[in-house]
């Protein structure tokens, strides 16, 4: 089952997941990583000119809308947590934060360039949200969304996912292989982007208490996953002394809305 879809036999258990962050938005927005620079560059290039229009959608805590704003881009953050959507506001007062879903955006037809979505693309209803996010974008206007991972190639990285698994745990959409698509959109080109999370033990394991899969398993589970995970890092030579660079990849994809026939 392609990871974009919510359909199977799963539902209920994405369904939580994607409800889990809004009790923890405060701790979200000090310990998730933002995305880097170049990815976002990358997005926007098929729309790439002066005071290009962006919507950060599912925006969350704003993890996304301060890199898009740093690359000079207008940005409207639609968001439908009221705890994720209040933290973006009161650190990005210059940005219009709205209550609204992908399936259901509250903004008028063909009124932006760009609508960007971080972590979060995996938790849409895409056969509701494609044509609603074709609505929102001007003729040409480009959807593209952005997953930070692991950077599994570093043999510590590797280990450390091992121990931070629960089971609340499935593949990512990028595990998975495969892309999303709708008539709507031509084809999604992907390009992934190196990246990295200053950390230190006790932040990197609260980053990890931050993902839906810890959020949602019992609080003794919980705590027992996140010891295992503090107790792995202190036994690493590459984490257990102060600071240190967690290895991310972001994968970046993108599609162009396709005219009207």
């Amino acid at each position: 089952m392609s990871q974009f879809s919510n359909a199977g036999a799963d539902q209920e258990l994405r369904e939580r997941r994607a409800r889990s962050f809004g009790a923890e938005a405060a701790t979200y927005d000090e310990h998730r990583p933002d995305y880097p620079a170049a990815g976002v560059r990358w997005a926007l290039e098929p729309v790439a000119g002066d005071k290009v229009r962006v919507l950060d959608l599912a925006a969350g805590t704003g993890k996304l809308t301060g890199v898009v704003l740093a690359a000079g881009a207008q940005v409207t953050a639609v968001e439908p947590d009221d705890g994720m959507r209040a933290v973006l506001a009161e650190r990005f007062p210059e940005v219009t934060a709205l209550a609204g879903t992908a399936e259901s955006i509250p903004l008028p037809t063909d009124s932006v360039d760009a609508v960007l979505v971080g972590q979060a693309l995996h938790w849409f209803d895409l056969p509701r949200a494609f044509p609603e996010i074709a609505r929102v974008l001007r003729p040409g206007g480009v959807l593209a969304a952005f997953w930070n991972e692991p950077d599994l190639s570093v043999e510590w990285v590797a280990g450390l996912e091992q121990v931070s698994r629960s089971n609340a745990s499935f593949p990512s959409a990028k595990q998975s292989g495969e892309l999303p698509s709708h008539p709507l959109f031509t084809p999604f080109e992907t390009a992934t982007f190196p990246h990295s999370h200053r950390r230190t033990v006790e932040s990197l394991t609260a980053t990890i208490g931050t993902h839906s899969h810890t959020l949602v398993i019992p609080p003794d589970d919980r705590t027992v996953l996140l010891d295992h995970i503090s107790t792995y890092l202190h036994s690493r030579p590459e984490t257990a002394d102060g600071p240190f660079e967690m290895p991310l990849r972001t994968m970046v994809i993108r599609a162009v809305v396709t005219p009207l026939p």
